[in-house]
């Protein structure tokens, strides 16, 4: 589950416990990415605001199950298998179509986005993809594609943050040995409001 130690659900107490139940799912499940911040419970508090506002708030324009395949791409350039499984079922979820969903994913695995996705959001793809690998290389001619393409300052800013979150989520699992063993993959926040973290 982890190379660190892990409070479980049952075994915490306190603020860790009032914690635990805001991110809870069925029977009281925790997601072993939540679980790992047990010794440090204030930094679940920031990575849920983080994950819940960049992700699941309804201010975002960007469809959902969009920012999830930025989310798994990003993931699949870090090699990040908790991350890409937990979120490409939840792709699948968002999208309702299993086929569409798996072209995504063979173009994703592909770095070819475009096989199922149009220039628009292929596009957006293509920068979440620098910026991961090369992000010291980004350019304001990244950008510029991006708005060429049709995509919105705020929307740039949107791929930016889940690019950006990703990395943060996929160093966190690998670097501290999280898995998905016991989770129940795909759950998501199932409310748009800030301070609801419940996942179904």
């Amino acid at each position: 589950m982890s190379w660190i130690k892990i409070i479980s659900f049952n075994e915490a107490e306190g603020k860790l416990k009032k914690l635990y139940q805001k991110v809870t799912g069925p029977n009281n499940n925790v997601d072993n990415i939540m679980l790992v911040h047990g010794l440090r419970p204030h930094t679940m508090v920031g990575h849920m605001a983080l994950y819940k506002n960049v992700l699941h708030n309804s201010n975002n324009t960007l469809p959902k199950w969009y920012l999830e395949t930025i989310g798994v791409y990003v993931s699949l350039l870090n090699n990040c298998e908790y991350c890409v499984e937990h979120h490409f079922t939840g792709l699948q979820r968002l999208l309702g179509d299993a086929t569409k969903a798996n072209q995504i994913r063979k173009g994703l695995e592909t770095h070819k986005p475009e096989i199922a996705l149009d220039e628009k959001f292929s596009q957006g793809l293509k920068y979440a993809e620098k910026l991961t690998l090369t992000p010291s290389e980004i350019v304001k001619a990244d950008v510029e594609k991006l708005q060429q393409s049709g995509i919105t300052d705020g929307e740039i800013l949107e791929i930016n943050q889940v690019v950006s979150y990703f990395n943060y989520a996929n160093r966190t699992v690998l670097g501290l040995g999280v898995s998905t063993s016991g989770d129940i993959l795909g759950l998501s926040p199932n409310s748009s409001e800030d301070d609801n973290w419940n996942h179904q």
